[in-house]
């Protein structure tokens, strides 16, 4: 049998981000995964995927035995990683700087500032780029004592620069130092990676010595204070916050569901997929979260990288970040996997699927744009009217619902009622502004869709409205019902439905997303519990006024939260996290239950 080199659980890692790409940091101070220049572009650092093979970059303190912790310096994405022994302490401080003013250039720099802060301590770096996904090979070229261009072979237009002020070396592939700090004393070290041609962009070590960490700091900081947030809950939303703002293009706008490719959802099984990509659905929602915490510009930005998609008669599923498409799906046969799962795959299939829902988030987004923010204009009306013909169109026919089940369409209730809120808040906008709409039709539709799914979508032997049309299953996506509007928490087939989720669904406070035991979605192997589910419920519970049981049910969800703050997609039976990370989905519900807990504690009269 092979043996599996050791892998760190998922949830030992930080992030750190530019707003065009980002580092995954290990508690071991290992950069284990970096893709660039862009989210979606290939990989420098993939060890995370194939230990042996994908490439790292590791700060090492020469300690017999010792302990780490990491945190964020507050209200940033700048990350410390603290190294503990009976020895000394020694500190790495990681950041990505952001350059405000040049998002089009492909430049971008890891800045890992090291200090001992007790004894005398022994350092060993290794710089193992590995480029191209491990495919391409590279040359290296040393310039100096203390600099070393990587410069790939066969892939031709990426190259990467290390610097630092101490002696660098190389042998083979990789790059390496080893030095000694004492107590007090610290020391920096730079990789900047471009594409050939932005060469003339790379800045001299000082430049991020003299400046960058401030700069990083502050930019944080500036962008923390637009928060509206007053609630109870403020690290916890705010690095919410920060994490969906981290995976969002400051190029174009759009945003990715999380930063990783091929993060097993199940261990041993091919439950693996590439998240690099701009989900209408996903981005709708984060664009939701945002609006309701006052950060106007982000949804502004994404918007308008919508309008210029909705020039095409059908918006897809998924986009690439800068809105080309998506490409097919693919196994890199020569990467082992996270903790051997493979296959690993880059691409996605469901961009081709049919998942008439996302009109619904994206239509609802607008409307609260347009209702607290700022109005849209006539032009902007009308490709709003563009997506209302899909839905009308398309409305009662079957497809492949949310959770993009490859095991063949069927008509699902949530796709259902995302049709009805797109036909909602379409009217609602329409009416606010003024604008010329087909009134009658459209009521029609939203009417014709209202009981469809009141009275189609209900199983009278389960005391439950279900996944889809004739199943005897639930869904968590149901959870929305009362978070649209379309029921009141109190209606008696909603309380009867969220006891059947609570019954079928739930353990404890997690919540699967639907029983996969069986052949639900076409995949082998058992998935995690799904932490966006999982905030739903809360969030149901909350507008139900079961205020205690929500609460007890959000400070045991929140624990699950890796000692960042920071949540993949789903959790394990061991309480590990399973697929890819940082999702935004999770943070995104995390942030809108505890607005909605504020909100309900908020009415509790002393």
């Amino acid at each position: 049998m092979k043996k599996i080199p050791p892998y760190l659980p998922i949830e030992n890692y930080g992030i750190i981000g530019n707003m065009k790409t980002v580092a995954l940091v290990s508690l071991g101070g290992n950069i284990d995964f970096m893709c660039f220049p862009d989210f979606d572009s290939p990989t420098i650092f993939s060890s995370l995927l194939d230990k042996e093979n994908g490439g790292s970059f590791s700060i090492t303190p020469q300690f017999d035995c010792f302990k780490t912790k990491q945190l964020y310096i507050p209200g940033t994405a700048v990350l410390l990683t603290r190294f503990f022994s009976d020895d000394g302490i020694a500190e790495v401080t990681d950041y990505m700087p952001i350059e405000e003013n040049d998002s089009n250039k492909s430049v971008c720099a890891i800045v890992r500032k090291i200090k001992t802060i007790r004894g005398n301590v022994d350092y060993h770096i290794k710089c193992s780029p590995r480029f191209d996904y491990a495919k391409a090979s590279h040359q290296i070229e040393k310039k100096g004592h203390n600099e070393l261009i990587f410069n790939t072979v066969n892939d031709g237009n990426t190259m990467v620069r290390l610097m630092a002020d101490f002696p660098l070396k190389y042998k083979g592939d990789n790059g390496y130092a080893d030095f000694s700090l004492a107590q007090g004393e610290e020391t920096w070290i730079v990789l900047e990676s471009a594409e050939k041609g932005d060469e003339k962009e790379l800045r001299s070590i000082d430049f991020y010595k003299s400046s960058s960490y401030q700069d990083t700091i502050r930019f944080w900081r500036r962008w923390i204070h637009k928060s509206t947030y007053k609630g109870r809950w403020t690290d916890l939303v705010l690095r919410s916050a920060i994490t969906l703002k981290l995976l969002t293009s400051a190029t174009y706008g759009s945003m990715v569901a999380a930063p990783t490719f091929s993060l097993p959802e199940s261990i041993g099984f091919d439950r693996n997929w590439d998240y690099r990509f701009t989900w209408i659905r996903d981005a709708a929602f984060t664009m939701y979260a945002f609006l309701r915490l006052g950060y106007w510009e982000e949804a502004s930005e994404f918007l308008k990288w919508i309008h210029e998609r909705s020039g095409e008669d059908v918006l897809k599923l998924m986009y690439a970040i800068d809105g080309s498409d998506v490409p097919e799906e693919e196994v890199l046969e020569h990467m082992e996997g996270y903790m051997a799962s493979g296959p690993v795959r880059i691409g996605n299939a469901a961009k081709d699927q049919h998942q008439l829902d996302i009109y619904g988030e994206l239509i609802d987004t607008i409307y609260l744009y347009n209702k607290n923010h700022s109005k849209i204009n006539y032009e902007f009306w009308q490709t709003v009217q563009k997506h209302i013909l899909c839905v009308v169109d398309g409305w009662k026919k079957p497809d492949h619902g949310m959770w993009e089940v490859r095991n063949g369409k069927k008509q699902f209730l949530h796709t259902r009622l995302m049709c009805w809120v797109a036909m909602d808040r379409a009217i609602k906008i329409a009416v606010d502004r003024s604008f010329p709409y087909p009134e009658q039709e459209w009521k029609e539709v939203r009417d014709a869709i209202y009981v469809d799914i009141y009275e189609n979508f209900w199983n009278e032997k389960l005391q439950s409205w279900v996944q889809y049309k004739g199943a005897d299953a639930v869904d968590a996506s149901v959870l929305l019902m009362p978070l649209v509007h379309f029921v009141t928490p109190d209606e008696p087939r909603w309380l009867s439905t969220l006891k059947v989720v609570e019954e079928k669904l739930s353990t404890d406070v997690l919540i699967y997303r639907y029983d996969n035991d069986g052949d639900a979605d076409g995949l082998e192997g058992v998935e995690g519990t799904f932490n966006m589910c999982s905030f739903w419920f809360i969030e149901v519970l909350a507008k139900n006024k079961e205020i205690d049981k929500a609460l007890e049910h959000f400070e045991k969800m929140t624990g699950y939260a890796n000692h960042l703050g920071l949540f993949a997609e789903q959790i394990g039976k061991r309480g590990e996290h399973l697929g890819n990370f940082p999702q935004a989905f999770t943070h995104l519900a995390l942030i809108s239950a505890a607005l909605e807990l504020d909100k309900q504690l908020d009415r509790i009269k002393p």
